[in-house]
């Protein structure tokens, strides 16, 4: 395995200070790119899309739960599979106390286009409590993406690797925003866009070994191909 050098003390602090150089200016660039973000146009949502829920059918606007903000994560979960895909499942195992984002006005859900028994059963298996509503029978995962049956000519560039995967479904996020009872769509991304989302690969950056996936720099560390991998947490 390609190992990094070895160093003095006084070595190593030389590099890290030309590394945190760079880190300060890619803080500088992200911070820019979050603000241009914000900056975005939004598209007006008058579809009634519906949705169901473990108390019964709910609406767009009911998934906001009351605040201003939603963000919706798209889970691969086709109606003919019996379980989630494994890497959005690292993604939902990432989401943590809603009350973080409750505090600045904004709802967290995951929205999935099998059945909602499907993804009650599911759910209970991976031991999560995340809202998580099924959109079987609806236009919302097509609407937004997620779904790209051989039939539908998708706009959607996605970054890194090219999806969607088994069955024509794919990963992504999509975030709106409300005024009064008006839904606007405000953002999506797929793809490495949700990269930011799962917490164990960001702190498998912060390492020498990184992803250990061939994509990465230095070479000779890796030992898969980008999310080979991947498992539910109970399969590893």
């Amino acid at each position: 395995m390609n190992l990094p050098d070895t160093a003095s003390r006084e070595e190593w602090l030389a590099a890290r200070k030309r590394l945190l150089a760079m880190e300060k200016e890619f803080t500088r660039a992200r911070d820019a790119l979050n603000a241009e973000r914000r900056r975005l146009p939004m598209v007006r949502i008058d579809k009634p899309y519906v949705f169901a829920g473990p108390d019964g059918e709910v609406s767009l606007l009911d998934l906001f739960g009351g605040h201003r903000q939603l963000i919706t994560y798209h889970m691969m979960f086709d109606p003919d599979w019996d379980a989630g895909c494994p890497g959005c499942s690292r993604v939902v195992d990432h989401m943590g106390h809603p009350a973080h984002l409750h505090a600045r006005n904004t709802n967290l859900v995951v929205v999935s286009r099998a059945p909602l028994p499907k993804l009650l059963a599911y759910r209970k298996r991976m031991g999560w409590t995340v809202p998580w509503y099924s959109s079987y029978g609806s236009s919302f995962n097509y609407d937004f993406h997620v779904t790209l049956d051989e039939s539908v000519v998708s706009p959607v560039v996605y970054n890194f690797q090219e999806m969607p995967g088994e069955s024509g479904e794919a990963p992504g996020v999509s975030v709106f925003l409300r005024d009064g009872d008006v839904v606007f769509h405000t953002y999506s991304a797929y793809a490495r866009g949700t990269d930011l989302l799962t917490g164990a690969s960001n702190y498998l950056d912060l390492t020498p070994l990184g992803r250990q996936e061939f994509w990465e720099e230095p070479p000779g560390r890796a030992d898969s191909p980008a999310g080979a991998w991947w498992r539910r947490h109970d399969e590893y």
